[in-house]
């Protein structure tokens, strides 16, 4: 039950960091400024929670053992989900935006388990999984009905 209200309040989060940082966007003129600005922050409050709870040594073998697309293939998906979603919350309002965005963070991750890819535990597609995705798909119709999104 603890992990699914951290999971709640983990999307309460990105609904509400996106809403923000895509209003900066507005104001300073730029999605791209802004999504600079939201990373270098971020980043700065991660290290911060690192330095203050990690207690286990960086291990510089093992810093070289990871693969070099996920030091860097990670934050350009992150820079152009962010980016993209600082973009299109002033065109598309926040909730027909994060609609679509768990579309696909759904689409993806269901794919992502199906193959075991970057480490996860297989979970195989099957019908129950499929039936869900088309329940899923027919709401955020629903939800997106009647929007222009240009």
């Amino acid at each position: 039950m603890v992990y699914i209200l951290l999971a709640c309040l983990a999307g309460a989060a990105i609904a509400l960091q996106s809403s923000m940082n895509a209003m900066l966007g507005v104001l300073l003129k730029s999605p791209i400024l802004a999504t600079t600005c939201a990373f270098l922050v971020s980043g700065c409050y991660a290290f911060l929670v690192f330095i203050t709870t990690e207690r286990a040594a960086l291990d510089t073998q093992l810093l070289v053992k990871v693969p070099w697309y996920l030091w860097t293939v990670g934050g350009l998906f992150s820079v152009l989900g962010v980016g993209l979603s600082y973009f299109l919350i002033p065109k598309m309002g926040i909730g027909n935006l994060m609609s679509l965005v768990l579309t696909g963070q759904l689409l993806m991750a269901m794919l992502i388990n199906h193959f075991g890819w970057f480490g996860t535990k297989p979970i195989a597609l099957n019908l129950t999984k499929i039936v869900g995705v088309l329940a899923l798909l027919i709401g955020i119709y629903l939800v997106n009905k009647g929007n222009a999104h240009g």
